[in-house]
């Protein structure tokens, strides 16, 4: 039986979500692109995950605290299995997590006392 495709696929893992010119003399895969090459290069916006723009601040703001709050207690259950440096290291990460999570949740009692 053969396979169809190649082991593994020939692909370019450092690809952007646009393919480059192929037709582009420059665009040659030895030369390493210069700070100048980089800002001189229009930006194009990969859209494969995007924020509905209609959404307002404060529903914005609640989904960014829940999602803090359920990495908090992933990091800190995590932690738990862990000793030394390295629990002391994921438990720093669980508190400036908690401290975005609350920060955010000033930010929301802010906006309830405007409305």
């Amino acid at each position: 039986m053969t396979k169809v495709t190649p082991n593994p696929p020939d692909t370019d893992p450092t690809a952007s979500c646009e393919n480059p010119d192929s037709s582009n003399p420059d665009n040659t895969t030895d030369r390493t692109p210069s700070i100048a090459d980089i800002k001189a290069t229009p930006r194009k916006l990969c859209t494969f995950f995007t924020v509905n723009p209609d959404l307002e601040n404060e529903t914005l703001l609640a989904y960014a605290c829940e999602s803090l709050a359920s990495a908090n207690v992933m990091a800190t259950d995590l932690a738990d299995h862990l000793e030394g440096s390295s629990r002391n290291a994921l438990l720093g990460i669980a508190q400036v997590i908690m401290l975005g999570e609350l920060t955010v949740n000033r930010v929301l009692d802010r906006i309830e006392s405007l409305e």
